[in-house]
């Protein structure tokens, strides 16, 4: 009460304060949580691999990298699966992912070798980083478009930032591997093109495969299925480094594929928007 008044009566709509309060303390489900939960632990893993790059320790920061990617795979499909995608979880996805997929891979290949080229060195880090954000800026102005064909999820429109940065990387699985490749000064600048050439494709509009279009197993290919799972974590197991460069391979050797399939796709919808052939009255007849 303000001087015998109410304050309800104070307020040109009367119980919006408390209604705003209400909705403002509500509780928030877990389902919700949960995928936020695992994104920042994703982003703890980018700030890990930070360290380790820091420290010389390039191979475990390789690793926090790639589990980070792990990571924000699953984020995605578990808010989706629990219906607890949000607005603030789209946003604080693509902060983690900048720093995962942006900042640490650009920061490990730094401090493993390209400071020996300082200027150009940094060049590139930057160059990498600013595609990872742009990447990322783009594809959450996407989210927005309604006006998209069904087929268009099937594709990326360039590069994904996690891709990326597995994929730049690829000089420094060949470098853990048994392969034991060193890269000598001269090499540094082939590194440099190579991990400007992998920036290109972030910010580029190539597409690439998205991999949503893989949905349920057969019933009769569960078996090989969960067989090829069984020797990939094998291999993943006991040759991380050599498995990683495998497959930037062939998912590079991918690119033209998608390249292909993508244009497939728009040709068969100018084809079924193009107009009808009207037909031409035959010769001689009447009009």
């Amino acid at each position: 009460m303000i001087d015998g008044r109410d304050h309800d009566a104070l307020d040109p709509v009367p119980g919006a304060h408390a209604g705003a309060r209400r909705r403002r303390f509500r509780n928030v489900p877990l389902r919700i949580v949960l995928p936020n939960l695992i994104t920042l632990l994703a982003l703890c893993l980018g700030l890990t691999a930070i360290r380790y790059a820091t420290e010389g320790s390039f191979e475990k920061a390789v690793f926090a990298i790639v589990a980070a990617a792990v990571f924000d795979g699953v984020d995605g499909r578990l808010a989706r699966a629990l219906k607890g995608t949000t607005r603030f979880g789209a946003e604080l996805d693509s902060l983690a992912d900048f720093v995962d997929f942006g900042v640490a891979p650009a920061l490990t290949l730094y401090f493993w070798n390209m400071h020996e080229i300082k200027s150009f060195g940094w060049f590139a880090a930057m160059v990498f980083a600013i595609a990872c954000a742009l990447r990322l800026a783009r594809f959450n102005v996407g989210l927005d478009d309604p006006d998209k064909p069904a087929w268009a999820s099937n594709f990326f429109t360039g590069m994904p930032a996690p891709a990326g940065a597995i994929v730049a990387l690829l000089p420094l699985y060949l470098h853990l591997s048994v392969l034991g490749w060193s890269f000598e000064r001269w090499a540094v600048g082939i590194e440099i093109v190579y991990l400007l050439g992998v920036a290109g494709l972030m910010a580029s509009a190539i597409p690439h495969y998205s991999g949503k279009s893989i949905g349920r197993v057969p019933r009769e290919q569960v078996i090989p299925v969960l067989f090829a799972i069984a020797v990939f974590v094998l291999l993943l197991v006991t040759f991380p480094t050599e498995l990683l460069a495998a497959l930037v391979v062939v998912f590079l050797g991918l690119i033209p594929f998608s390249i292909r399939s993508h244009r497939a796709h728009l040709r068969r919808d100018a084809e079924r928007l193009k107009p009808a052939a009207v037909p031409t009255a035959a010769a001689g007849g009447d009009a």
